[in-house]
């Protein structure tokens, strides 16, 4: 099983609140405990990533620039990962040619 990290985390609220959302809903499609909901709920409003109108928690500018740039972050993170699987595997094959483990 694989966690997710902060900067994870963080991306799936501002996903989860999209043009507005209340607590239950952003933790039901973030999948995060009410506890940790919290937690970065107040870390996010004080980064100004979201902010709370009456209960009401909305995406800010400051919070889609993060989620564009996450984006690219994510998708240059998995093309490496990848590419650094096929290089194992090509450093294991090497090693078999010549009689390593």
């Amino acid at each position: 099983m694989r966690y997710r990290n902060k900067l994870k985390i963080i991306a799936d609220i501002l996903k989860a609140t999209g043009d507005g959302s209340n607590k239950t809903r952003i933790m039901y499609l973030a999948n995060l405990s009410y506890h940790l909901l919290e937690k970065y709920l107040t870390m996010v409003i004080k980064a100004r990533l979201l902010r709370n109108n009456g209960g009401k928690y909305e995406i800010t500018e400051k919070g889609k620039v993060f989620l564009e740039k996450y984006e690219k972050y994510s998708k240059k993170i998995s093309k490496i990962s990848k590419e650094l699987e096929t290089i194992k595997f090509e450093k294991r094959v090497l090693e078999e040619m010549c009689g390593t483990p």
